[in-house]
This record gives C-alpha cells, sequence and structure tokens, in this order.
C-alpha cells in the first residue's frame, strides 16, 4: 500500500485526490493547502485523510511514499525539489518547472535519491492517443509528414503563466510519444492582449531531424470552440486536433 500525500487542493487538486482515493493500491494520507476552505472541504469529502497547511507535516511523514502536486506554475520546481530531497516519488502536474536548468536540477536530484519523478501529461494515456500511437508504430498511417493541433478556448485565463506553458505542453507530449524523437528547432511566437508580458495566443513550431514538422496553435481568446464531445479526444479545452499527415 502506497501513501499517497496530496500538495494543492484547488482546481486540479480535487481530481487527484479523486483518483487516489479509488485505487486499491494506494492511500490519499494527507493533503496540503494554505486555504483554510479548500482544506475544509478534503476534511468534508474525504474522512480520515489529514489535512494540513504544513508542508513540513507531509514531508515528514513516513508512511508518504509519493507526493502529487497540483499548485500555480512558479512554486513547482521549489516544492517538487524538497519532496525529491526528502525521498519521496513525485508527480508534478505540467509543466513541470519554468526554464530547462530547473528541470534539470529536478531530474539529477531524482536520480541522487532514487525515487520517480513524473509529470503530469494526461493525454499520453488517452485511449485515442494510443490508438494514433498504434497507427503510426504499425505504420498504418504511412510517413508522417506534420502534426498540426488547435487547443484553443474562450479563457480560462491564467496570470502566473502564458497560453503556451498553460495549454500546448499537452500537445507536446502528444508529439513526442507519437514520433519518439525529440525536435532539431524550436520556435515560437505569442500576442498579448489581455495582459502586459503574458501572452495569450501562440504559435508554436517543432521541426525533427527526419523533416517532421509540429505546428501547435493555442489561445485563450477564441470564441469559435468545438464542444467536448465533438473533439476527437474529447477535451475540454477544446482541441481540435492533432492532426497527423
Amino acid at each position: 500500500m502506497v501513501g499517497i500525500g496530496v500538495i494543492g487542493a484547488g482546481y486540479w487538486g480535487p481530481n487527484l485526490m479523486r483518483n487516489f482515493a479509488a485505487l486499491e493500491d494506494c492511500r490519499l494520507r494527507t493533503v496540503c493547502d494554505l486555504s483554510p476552505e479548500r482544506l475544509a472541504s478534503v476534511e468534508r469529502n474525504y474522512p480520515g485523510v489529514g489535512i494540513t497547511g504544513r508542508l513540513e507535516d507531509l514531508l515528514d511523514d513516513d508512511e508518504i511514499q509519493g507526493v502529487a502536486i497540483a499548485t500555480p506554475v512558479h512554486s513547482h520546481f521549489e516544492l517538487a525539489r524538497r519532496a525529491l530531497k526528502a525521498g519521496k516519488s513525485v508527480l508534478v502536474e505540467k509543466p513541470l518547472a519554468t526554464s530547462v536548468g530547473e528541470c534539470e536540477q529536478l531530474l539529477e536530484t531524482a536520480r541522487k535519491m532514487g525515487v520517480a519523478l513524473m509529470v503530469g501529461h494526461t493525454f499520453e494515456y488517452n485511449a485515442a492517443v494510443e490508438h494514433v500511437e498504434r497507427l503510426i508504430d504499425d505504420g498504418e498511417l504511412g510517413d508522417i509528414h506534420y502534426i498540426y493541433s488547435q487547443r484553443l478556448n474562450l479563457g480560462i485565463v491564467r496570470q502566473d503563466v502564458d497560453a503556451m506553458w498553460n495549454l500546448a505542453p499537452h500537445d507536446i507530449s502528444i508529439a513526442l510519444r507519437w514520433l519518439k524523437q525529440m525536435p532539431v528547432t524550436v520556435n515560437a511566437r505569442g500576442y498579448t492582449y489581455l495582459q502586459e508580458g503574458i501572452s495569450d495566443v501562440v504559435f508554436l513550431n517543432l521541426e525533427f531531424a527526419d523533416g517532421v514538422a509540429v505546428h501547435v496553435h493555442v489561445s485563450w481568446l477564441d470564441p469559435g470552440t468545438l464542444s467536448a464531445s465533438s473533439t476527437p479526444l474529447g477535451n475540454s479545452n477544446s482541441l481540435n486536433g492533432p492532426v497527423t499527415c
């Protein structure tokens, strides 16, 4: 039985709690959040699960082997670093951190401590994504020349990260899983309309050594979204694609 601690009980944390609580081979042991109101909600919905506003209470608990982090992006690196140094395996919601250097530090810390480090790239485990991966691997789609995706919505507008950091990790993780290689060049152009210094619309391009191109369009400002039920991946962010050709 694996003991689990969740840091962050806001927007995404409740989804993690629900899934951990439903697993037979793990125990949701403690939830940490700075909001007394959120902790009170956890206490009502999960009787017997510990609640705390102190990170140390969770990290010092020897009965917790794994920690899931669902907090604002700017806090990911430091929280993950502390959890890894405490000997916990860690799942961090995307993005893992805000720079390559921070990500490399977390990877090195996980290696030194002999624990697992994962990022919440949930669509890698989506049935449609897995099906397309099988079609590509079996050669049924022939040679892949390009992948094009749109992840468009009217909101939610974030203040801590731009639309690329908020939305594009999903499409990047899907493309890398399908292509099984890393890009040789990456460029992005963002456009800022609502908040100074935070791009609301971003066009991202990735090029690979074998000539395959990936084009990702993400936006918080698109009013013409598809319903989740009509999208290929059933995504509430109204993903129009990705399309492989």
